[in-house]
């Protein structure tokens, strides 16, 4: 089955990336190598008490929905950003794909994928 639509939500520990149709749907989950849990900014400290998302991690993100052609980016934090720039540096066609941002806390995969729908219905009325 072909899926038009795919919805990352991505945090710096793991990334539910589905993808959608209209009747069905199918997903995957995919976790960092990283051991790094939190990272908080000390005052005094140098650097910006932000850690970066391992490349590799970002790479099997962008690979799970290169066959994608919408995308919808969500998440609590920066992971999201950091995606999308990884995406605009190394994949320029995913990075084209994407067709939202948002900023959102941590649903379940049902709610996950309420969202979307919701999202592409909106997206699909437009075009």
């Amino acid at each position: 089955m072909s899926f038009n639509h795919a919805v990352v939500w991505i945090d710096h520990q793991e990334a539910h990336v589905m993808f959608l149709s209209e009747s069905a749907s199918e997903a995957e989950v995919i976790k960092t190598k990283s051991s790094h849990q939190h990272l908080h900014h000390k005052g005094g400290a140098v650097g910006s008490g932000r850690l970066e998302l391992d490349e590799k991690y970002l790479h099997s993100v962008i690979n799970a929905v290169n066959e994608t052609k919408e995308i919808l980016v969500i998440g609590p934090g920066s992971a999201k950003l950091e995606l999308i720039k990884h995406a605009h540096h190394h994949d320029p066609k995913i990075a084209a794909n994407i067709v939202g941002v948002e900023t959102v806390d941590h649903p379940s995969d049902k709610e996950i994928l309420a969202y979307a729908r919701k999202f592409f219905y909106k997206v699909d009325q437009m075009l």
